[in-house]
């Protein structure tokens, strides 16, 4: 257990605590907000800290490779489940880019049988900064920010299609032929 599967394994800790401090008291305690915002934004700092870790000092490991983005998606996931509670999202925005990450999990999965690995890509990279970004201006839910945080919300989604797209055309063989 390396210092980058460590902090993979924080994150996942920290999701229950962020989510419990947001939807404390329907998410109107504002100080409960900020303790949220705060869990979130240490829990994707780590996203990015490990694997920069793990790749500088060549400490990459096959649990850190399934449990680092598994990890992310849970993160954003009970993020943006716990915005629909709230009403600040609506169901089928968050059904789409829940989607997209079951469809790239299940790509990677049968990439993964055919001894394929499928790396993150750049569309994936913007995809999930986006993503985070709009979820902590949605947990801040300061007024005078609403058209940035619309902004940030409506560029997530794009970017959660537009990464599909990319990972479909580049990957599609995975599927119709068994290998790459």
């Amino acid at each position: 257990m390396n210092l980058p599967n460590k902090l993979t394994v924080l994150r996942v800790i920290l999701i229950p605590f962020f989510v419990a401090a947001l939807l404390w008291e329907n998410g109107e305690n504002y100080s409960m907000r900020i303790a949220a915002a705060v869990i979130f934004i240490v829990a994707s700092l780590t996203d990015m800290l490990d694997g920069k870790i793990a790749r500088k000092y060549n400490l990459v490991t096959n649990f850190g490779k399934f449990m680092d983005p598994l990890a992310d998606k849970l993160l954003v996931c009970a993020a943006l489940i716990c915005l629909i509670q709230l009403n600040q999202l609506p169901a089928w925005m968050v059904i789409i880019i829940i989607s997209r990450e079951f469809i790239i999990s299940g790509f990677r999965l049968v990439a993964s049988d055919n001894g394929v690995v499928i790396a993150a890509s750049y569309w994936g990279k913007f995809k999930t900064t986006f993503q985070m970004i709009a979820v902590i201006l949605l947990i801040f839910n300061i007024p005078a920010l609403a058209v940035i945080t619309n902004i940030c919300v409506w560029a997530a989604l794009a970017l959660t299609v537009v990464s599909l797209v990319d990972y479909i055309v580049k990957n599609h063989k995975i599927l119709t032929e068994g290998s790459m």
